[in-house]
């Protein structure tokens, strides 16, 4: 077979093992999102998670044919914790939405080894948690009667910006958890530096003073769907155009 016809490798693409042996797919993938979640993507190889399963590295190559094909795996896994509403109320599809992008962000912070993996994961969008997601999404915007090709490049600018925001939320966190102290803490050590960063700088200056004090927590959640917000607005005046007659 010539090589540009060679199937693309991939979990996805390969046939499926029908023995059944004492270690499943399902606990190799369960035990791999454990090890990232508590040791981070740098620990993660095939060695170090057959070690914890008990088991060799070559029971682990039964179901999957290397540690790429293993990230395929655990990035679909996490990506079947995302809600997605059913599309049965077409006039809230705002809400549905809104609902969608607050469970993948919640997903990235939960998980935020993904971070580093989202440009690495090879053919985990031909998973079936990422197929069902998207799939589903369509519908919300599909029954609120986007045309299917503009639904798609909604969910396309929604999860973009749900993703780039995450993903400097949870870089953020994780360098506050690994500095032992609160959120709180950790900026309100950080402030002085900060600020005298920002002397020559007088409108930076004038936010950070501004925001001291603030909850950081909330602070986040409320520039987060600040952001959501004012894309769902713009979807909803460009589909309202869209459905204006138009004049003879």
């Amino acid at each position: 077979m010539p090589a540009d016809e060679q199937p693309i490798p991939s979990v996805w693409t390969r046939p499926r093992r029908r023995e059944r042996p004492a270690l499943s797919r399902e606990q190799i993938v369960a035990e791999a999102v454990q090890l990232l979640d508590t040791e981070g993507i740098e620990d993660l190889s095939m060695r170090r998670l057959g070690g914890r399963l008990d088991a060799g590295a070559t029971s682990l190559y039964r179901h999957v044919a290397n540690k790429d094909e293993l990230i395929e795996l655990v990035v679909d896994e996490v990506y079947g914790e995302i809600e997605v509403p059913s599309a049965d109320d077409p006039a809230g599809w705002r809400a549905s939405v809104t609902v969608c992008a607050d469970s993948l962000r919640a997903m990235i912070l939960r998980h935020p080894w993904i971070a580093s993996l989202l440009g690495e994961v090879g053919l985990s969008y031909l998973g079936p948690n990422v197929m069902r997601l998207n799939d589903r999404m369509l519908a919300l915007f599909e029954a609120a009667d986007f045309p299917l090709d503009e639904a798609d490049k909604a969910i396309s600018t929604v999860s973009a910006y749900v993703i780039g925001t995450a993903i400097s939320e949870a870089a953020w966190l994780t360098m506050v958890s690994r500095s032992g102290e609160t959120e709180q803490g950790w900026s309100e050590r950080l402030r002085p530096a900060v600020e005298e960063a920002a002397q020559d700088y007088p409108r930076l200056r004038e936010t950070f003073t501004g925001s001291a004090g603030q909850d950081l927590h909330r602070r986040r959640e409320e520039n987060f769907h600040y952001g959501l917000e004012r894309i769902l607005d713009g979807f909803h005046v460009h589909h309202g155009r869209e459905e204006q007659p138009r004049e003879p």
